[in-house]
This record gives C-alpha cells, sequence and structure tokens, in this order.
C-alpha cells in the first residue's frame, strides 16, 4: 500500500477492478451473442471464455453459477447448432464444399457489399456451387433452400441459448454486485 492508504482504498481498487472486467466481459458476451448470427465473430466460445475469465475475477458464487449455467447454455447452443445443421445437410446429401464456397463468397461480397453482402454472398455461392453439382437449377436451388432453412434452424437454437447464457451473466453481476 502506498503512503497514507487505508484498508478501504484496496478494497476500492479491488472494485474497480471487478466493475473492469465486468464491463469488458459484458462487452464479450454481446459480440460472442453477435457472433452466434454473424459467423465471422466468434459466438458460443467467446461466451464462454468471458464467463469463465469473469468467474476467475469475481470469485464469487454468483460468479462460478454463471459459469456453471451460462457456460452450459452456451456449449448446448453451439453443440445443438452443429447436430441439427449438420444432421440435415447430410439427410440431403449437401457437401461441406458447397457451404464453404458459400462462405468464402459471403466473406468476399462482405468487402463488397455493405451490410448484407455476407448473406448474399452466402446464398449465392451456395446456389452456384449447387448448380455446378446437381446440373439442374431447380434441383440446386432446392437443395440451397434445404441447406439454409438447416443453417437457420441450428443458428436460431444457438441463438436462443446464447442468449439465456447473457440472460444468466446479466442476473449473476446483479446478484453478484447487490451483495457486495
Amino acid at each position: 500500500m502506498y503512503k497514507g492508504a487505508t484498508p478501504a482504498d484496496g478494497m476500492l481498487r479491488s472494485m474497480d477492478w471487478e466493475i473492469l472486467i465486468t464491463v469488458i466481459c459484458g462487452l464479450a458476451i454481446a459480440v460472442g451473442v453477435t457472433g452466434v448470427v454473424i459467423p465471422i465473430l466468434p459466438g458460443s466460445i467467446l461466451i464462454v471464455v468471458s464467463l469463465l475469465v469473469w468467474a476467475l475475477t469475481v470469485t464469487s458464487a454468483s460468479g462460478w453459477t454463471a459459469l456453471a449455467i451460462g457456460g452450459t447454455c452456451a456449449v448446448a447452443g453451439l453443440l445443438a447448432g452443429t447436430i441439427l445443421t449438420g444432421r440435415k445437410l447430410r439427410q440431403r446429401k449437401i457437401p461441406g464444399r458447397s457451404i464453404t464456397i458459400g462462405l468464402v463468397l459471403g466473406v468476399v461480397a462482405m468487402f463488397i457489399i455493405p451490410v448484407v453482402g455476407l448473406i448474399v454472398g452466402f446464398v449465392v455461392g451456395l446456389l452456384l456451387s449447387e448448380t455446378a453439382r446437381l446440373h439442374d437449377f431447380r434441383a440446386a436451388v432446392s437443395s440451397s433452400g434445404a441447406a439454409l432453412k438447416a443453417m437457420g434452424v441450428g443458428i436460431l437454437v444457438e441463438l436462443l441459448l446464447a442468449c439465456a447464457a447473457g440472460s444468466a451473466w446479466v442476473l449473476a453481476v446483479w446478484a453478484h454486485f447487490s451483495t457486495r
């Protein structure tokens, strides 16, 4: 401690640190929830890491509870989204190559068409790849539509669980700071 410091000053500095980490983790969780919808940003994994950092910083029952509940929700969302999407794509026999081409064109289009370029590029890339694979435009439209619906359901499930993880964190933040 520095000259003239009291024990309360140490408590204040500790509280300032917790508030700073709480704000940073809150922003990271918001980016994570956004990342579920916009695949360029990290999603559920960032939420789990943020919850872990916050729990390690506050070292309270609220922190560990947020990590347990929120982390479980985020991991369940990530797995459910991946499994639901993968199962539907396998049922329709849509190769990963078509999805990859859609993603690559989506990233390129994101820089060409502001705001909606990622979505437009993904849809166009997926449709072009499926048309080349199936040699039938109608079948490619049907196949691409099924792929988009499967990915939409997966994203929706992951988004709902990511929001649940964020809500668990908000409640834990409130509980942690209200008991200080």
